[in-house]
C-alpha cells in the first residue's frame, strides 16, 4: 500500500488524458451499469476497498497546488 506522494508519470498522464474519454463513452453505451456509482463494490469488493484506502492515503503532485 502506498502512503504519501505518488511518483509522477508523464507518459501515463498523457495516455489517460487522450484515450480515456472515448473508451468510457463506448463502454457506457454498450455495457449496462458501466460507470454507475457503487458498481466497483458489486463487481470486485476487495479491489474497491483497496482503491478507497489508496485514494485516502496517497496524493499526486497536482494535489499540492489545490
Amino acid at each position: 500500500m502506498k502512503f504519501g506522494m505518488r511518483k509522477p508519470s508523464p507518459k501515463r498522464s498523457f495516455k489517460a488524458m487522450t484515450t480515456g474519454r472515448a473508451k468510457r463513452g463506448v463502454k457506457r453505451a454498450v455495457i449496462p451499469g458501466y460507470g454507475k456509482k457503487g458498481m466497483g463494490w458489486v463487481r470486485n469488493p476487495r479491489k474497491a476497498l483497496y482503491n478507497k484506502v489508496y485514494r485516502k492515503t496517497s496524493f499526486g503532485w497536482r494535489d499540492l497546488f489545490k
